[in-house]
């Protein structure tokens, strides 16, 4: 096993390795067709800087942005789709809409998630329910501040708790209940902008995985419900309890 993984990761970092040395060289062809806005470039932007980043670091930086990513999305995929087991009405509804918009048996498209409200809906439920990083990136108050009558004082460490926020019967009317037909029709987002629902927190500190995250999630989960029939059998019960290692994930 130990063999096998050094294996990957060193084809993984190949791939690191290749994707800025053409990054690089198309930088020297024709600097004006190159993006400009990704996180390659403004790391090779920094590397021209007094504050220079070699090459390795720029390949360890790529890798934790996409294992961020990957590992939110694994424990966000787990939890949707318990959730989805635990109440089939809820899965044939997004089922349905799949083959209405995409159609029985095809792969889900990147371009078909804006057709998909139900299942977009889903991901964000499972996101309220179950975020993957409960307790958010800490802060610094930067200034003593007072918030609903308790004071925060200069230079103090601050945690903002997703998973209490996503608890709040203030903000969420049955809180502890799986319903995606919560978000049909809000404008309610997952990018940082809307307090109620924060898994990846937001601002200038906002998770560095959420691009790849967005993406992946409905992608993944629309094919494993497009592509298969799910169901419990008789007598089983899907086992909810929850562990904590990189991520907060099914415990079973």
């Amino acid at each position: 096993m130990r063999k096998r993984l050094e294996i990957q990761m060193g084809s993984v970092l190949e791939l690191l390795d290749s994707m800025i040395k053409q990054r690089m060289k198309q930088q020297e062809m024709d600097h004006d067709s190159v993006p400009n806005n990704d996180m390659l470039h403004y790391l090779l932007k920094n590397e021209e800087s007094d504050a220079q980043i070699d090459q390795n670091q720029m390949i360890n930086l790529l890798l934790e942005l996409f294992a961020a990513g990957a590992d939110t999305t694994a424990a966000t995929l787990q939890w949707a789709m318990a959730e989805l087991l635990r109440n089939p009405e809820k899965l044939v509804k997004a089922q349905e809409e799949i083959k209405q918009v995409v159609g029985k048996n095809k792969p889900v498209d990147e371009a078909d998630i804006p057709r998909l409200p139900y299942l977009q809906a889903v991901v964000k439920e499972a996101l309220q329910l179950h975020p993957a990083v409960p307790l958010l990136l800490p802060r610094t108050a930067k200034q003593e501040v007072e918030i609903e009558g308790f004071t925060i004082p200069k230079h103090a460490q601050v945690l903002v708790n997703a998973w209490a926020i996503g608890k709040d019967p203030l903000s969420w009317e049955n809180p502890e209940s799986f319903e995606p037909e919560r978000f049909l029709g809000s404008e309610i987002d997952i990018r940082g902008r809307s307090f109620e629902l924060i898994p990846f927190g937001g601002g200038r500190r906002i998770c560095p995985g959420l691009p790849l995250a967005v993406r992946m999630m409905p992608l993944m989960l629309g094919s494993l419900i497009s592509f298969f029939d799910w169901k419990v059998e008789d007598g089983f019960e899907i086992n909810m309890d929850d562990r904590f290692s990189w991520v907060v994930e099914m415990a079973y």
